[in-house]
């Protein structure tokens, strides 16, 4: 694969070129890209993956669900259904894609919805009763089709935006010029005690504009991990086989070394779906570790039941009363 895009590289340019002027043509008006009178809070990446959008998601769903109806829509990355969907009790993440069926399992007190075309899907929620009062675009910097009241621009520490270059050789959807669109912009997966001097190199590289609010963030893991009956541990667990389909589990494995637990990690690429053979490689195992996403579209195999935990992640920000503000006062000016 590595070699493929090295190969690429001439086509780099072409893409370059075509996804620029496509943004051009929204930002003079030639294309038409839909606001709204109540709050639309998108939640994106210029990069392919890995930046830590659902867990951002999942942030802002605490923030705002004890003040608002709020509803959350996404495409539904990896799904066997097309169009606008509804999560409901028969849901799974074959119909919503694993991080929606993810959010839907965890906060049922919200709506969630897919659809690959936000603007209908849009319109679809607000046709509710009751209407989502405030609605979460998951996954949707580039959908311009539709102009967030606000948007969060994620880029993850190890593989800044900046140092990227686009597809099919770098991971880059879009011109990084692209990132001026954000009114937030958040460093994530940053190392637990970054320090002050981290974060102004960073921001000087970013070089972002004066109305544009910076934050940075780490991963912070519980200190359990759970299934539907039971909860262990995790300092108490030993010899697990650790299974990650995730763009980049190098965090996740190096948290678990630091406390000192002996696993042996299979590694299976972003929304992977296990064969049969796969499967049979861990299925014996007695105790399996694996994250949040991979464990809705594996609980349910009946070899893995009883023995297939997943260990939650959260986000914690920099300043998170600031941020906090910061969306707050959005929602409430809309």
């Amino acid at each position: 694969m590595k070699w493929l895009r090295i190969i690429l590289f001439p086509i780099v340019p072409i893409y370059f070129i075509v996804t620029w002027v496509r943004n051009l043509l929204y930002d003079i008006g030639w294309k038409s890209s839909k606001a709204y009178d109540f709050p639309v809070i998108c939640v994106g990446n210029l990069s392919t993956g890995g930046t830590g959008k659902t867990p951002m998601v999942e942030y802002l769903v605490r923030l705002l669900s004890p003040d608002y109806n709020l509803a959350t829509l996404s495409r539904g990355y990896g799904r066997k259904t097309k169009g606008f969907l509804l999560a409901k009790d028969n849901a799974s993440a074959e119909k919503l894609g694993d991080e929606p069926f993810q959010i839907y399992l965890k906060f049922k007190e919200i709506t969630v919805a897919v659809d690959e075309k936000r603007r209908h899907g849009i319109e679809v929620l607000r046709s509710l009763q009751p209407k989502p009062e405030v609605i979460l675009l998951d996954d949707a910097f580039q959908h311009r089709k539709v102009k967030a009241g606000l948007n969060i621009l994620l880029t993850a520490y190890e593989k800044l935006y900046v140092d990227d270059i686009p597809l099919p050789t770098g991971n880059l959807r879009e011109p990084k010029s692209g990132a001026k669109r954000a009114q937030i912009v958040v460093v994530t997966k940053c190392p637990k005690h970054i320090s002050e001097a981290q974060k102004l190199q960073i921001k000087e590289k970013l070089n972002l504009l004066p109305t544009q609010r910076l934050f940075f963030s780490h991963i912070t893991y519980d200190s359990n991990v759970y299934n539907e009956d039971k909860e262990l541990e995790l300092t108490s667990l030993h010899k697990f086989t650790l299974v990650t389909g995730i763009a980049n589990a190098k965090p996740l494995v190096e948290h678990l070394q630091t406390l000192n637990l002996e696993f042996r990690h299979l590694e299976f690429s972003d929304h992977h779906n296990f064969t049969f053979d796969e499967l049979n490689t861990f299925s014996n195992d007695k105790l399996i570790v694996t994250t949040e996403k991979d464990y809705v579209r594996l609980k349910d195999i009946g070899p893995l039941q009883g023995k297939l935990f997943y260990l939650p992640i959260k986000i914690q920000l920099d300043q998170d009363a600031d941020f906090d503000t910061v969306v707050k006062r959005f929602t409430k000016e809309v």
